[in-house]
C-alpha cells in the first residue's frame, strides 16, 4: 500500500518533525508512506474574497499537480465525515480489498480547499469541528494512520 500526505505549508517546528518521523519508521512495516509540502500562497491579513479564491486556486493547483489518476484521495475538511479510528481502518482496509493501492490525504492551507481540489476528493474526512494548527493535524493523521493499521492487522496498540 503507498500512502502520501499532500500538505500545504511547511513544517518548522521540531517537536512536531520529530512526532513524524517516529510514526513515519512505525509505518515501515505496514506502507510506504510519502509526505509531500507544497509552497503556501503569501495573503494579507485583510484580503477579499476574490483574493481569498485565488490562493486557495493556486495552492489547489500546487496540490492536484501531485496526485495521479489513480489515487484515492482523502481530503482532511471541516465538514467532511467524522469518524473514529477503527471506521478510519476500515475504510483504507475496504479500499486495499477492493485494489486501491495508493491513498492520498491532503491537508490545505490556512484558508481550507478551492473548488478543484473538493472536486477531485473521493471522501472528506473531519478530524474535528475545533480548528487546529495544520502542522498539528499533520502529526495527528500520522499517528491516526500507524493506528489504522495496527487495527487492521490486530495488533496491540495503547489506547
Amino acid at each position: 500500500m503507498n500512502v502520501k500526505i499532500i500538505a500545504v505549508g511547511k513544517l518548522k517546528e521540531k517537536y512536531l518533525k520529530q512526532g513524524i518521523q517516529e510514526y513515519l519508521k512505525r509505518l515501515g512495516a505496514y506502507c510506504k508512506m510519502e509526505i509531500i509540502e507544497v509552497n503556501d500562497e503569501p495573503i494579507g491579513d485583510n484580503a477579499s474574497q476574490k483574493d481569498q479564491n485565488i490562493v486557495k486556486q493556486k495552492e489547489g493547483a500546487k496540490i492536484l499537480n501531485r496526485i495521479k489518476d489513480n489515487e484515492y484521495v482523502i481530503l482532511l475538511h471541516v465538514d467532511g465525515e467524522a469518524i473514529d479510528s477503527v471506521d478510519l481502518a476500515d475504510k483504507i482496509e475496504t479500499l486495499m480489498i477492493n485494489g486501491k493501492s495508493s491513498i492520498t490525504f491532503v491537508i490545505g492551507g490556512s484558508l481550507g480547499h478551492g473548488e478543484d481540489v473538493l472536486k477531485r476528493a473521493d471522501y472528506k474526512l473531519s478530524f474535528s469541528k475545533m480548528t487546529m494548527p495544520h502542522q498539528l493535524i499533520r502529526l495527528v493523521l500520522v499517528e491516526q494512520i500507524y493506528r489504522a493499521f495496527k487495527i487492521i492487522r490486530k495488533e496491540t496498540y495503547h489506547k
